[in-house]
Parts: C-alpha cells; sequence; structure tokens
C-alpha cells in the first residue's frame, strides 16, 4: 500500500509504498520477495524504529538531494534538516504511546485529554518546521520549489485525503 507524505509529516519521498504492496521484485528478477506485514493500521507493515527511522532519514537525504542547493542555501538548510527530524520523532514517540496504551483502561476524558497533548506537541513541531523553512523557502527557485512540491508529495492516496486510496484520516 502506497503511503503520503507532506512537507510537515515527513511521510513521504521513500516510504513503504516503494515496495509495491505485499510483494517486491528481487534484484536479479528471479522471485519476488515477500515483506510481512505484522498488523499495521490497514494491512500496512508495522516498521521497527529502526525501519521508522530509517525512513526518515532516506526522505530526509531525498529531499536535500533534490533541491540541489546553492552554497548559500545549503547555510539554511541544518535548521530545517533537524525541525524535519525533530517531526519525525515526536510522530516515532506518539506511536509507541498509542501501541502502549490499554484503550479498555483509559476512559473517554482521559483519552480525549491525552489525543489534545498529541495535537499541541504534533502542533508545535510543526510549527519550528515551518519557522527553520521560512527563510530557506524564500531562496528557493520557481525550479526547486516545484521538485520540493513534489518530493514532499504524498505517493498516492492518504487516510483523510482525496487520492486514490482515499478514506477517513487518523493523526499519528
Amino acid at each position: 500500500m502506497q503511503r503520503r507524505l507532506t512537507i510537515g509529516g515527513l511521510a513521504g519521498v521513500l516510504s513503504l509504498g516503494l515496495l509495491g504492496g505485499a510483494q517486491a521484485q528481487a534484484p536479479d528478477g528471479a522471485r519476488p520477495i515477500q515483506v510481512a506485514h505484522a498488523g499495521g493500521p490497514e494491512g500496512r507493515p508495522r516498521l521497527s524504529a529502526e525501519d521508522a527511522q530509517a525512513f526518515a532519514d532516506a526522505r530526509v537525504a531525498a529531499l536535500h538531494a533534490g533541491l540541489k542547493l546553492t552554497p548559500d542555501q545549503e547555510k539554511l538548510w541544518p535548521p530545517v534538516e533537524e525541525a524535519m527530524r525533530n517531526l519525525a520523532k515526536v510522530r516515532r514517540d506518539q506511536r509507541e504511546a498509542r501501541r502502549d496504551r490499554d484503550p479498555v483502561a483509559e476512559t473517554a476524558p482521559d483519552a480525549i485529554r491525552a489525543r489534545a497533548d498529541a495535537l499541541t506537541t504534533r502542533a508545535d513541531a510543526l510549527r519550528k518546521l515551518a519557522d527553520a523553512s521560512q527563510p530557506l523557502y524564500a531562496t528557493l527557485d520557481a525550479a526547486q520549489k516545484q521538485r520540493a512540491a513534489m518530493l514532499t508529495r504524498p505517493m498516492g492516496g492518504h487516510r483523510g485525503h482525496p487520492g486514490r486510496h482515499g478514506g477517513r484520516h487518523r493523526d499519528d
């Protein structure tokens, strides 16, 4: 299943969607590689923390390479990268916290409060990314902006957003 990524969400350029679902072609073309689905949402494989970190690193690297920054722009990249990595960490930490919760023992008000706290934390990380990226974005030419949009665009439909796979959005 393909996943979608926005610049704020970091969920896109190189994701599980590149595996093409349950199988990917082996390098020698002899037989497909089986990808185990371990009960993630919507049938997606559940990533380990190490895998999630590797995909986040790959997405950051892909955006950086695709922008083809000038030397002056390169000086503005580190805060953007740091904010992107921070947002990815917030998302991973929140996913782990949700996995560890016991929904049966949680009262409705507690669940609402936990959700509000998670959204506040995510919003703060997104604001930091917006603030960090503003100086760099202001220096990008039209071609760089177009590449940035393409590299951060979701790779197919996303829960809650129109696209091939559509559906209701459940923030991570």
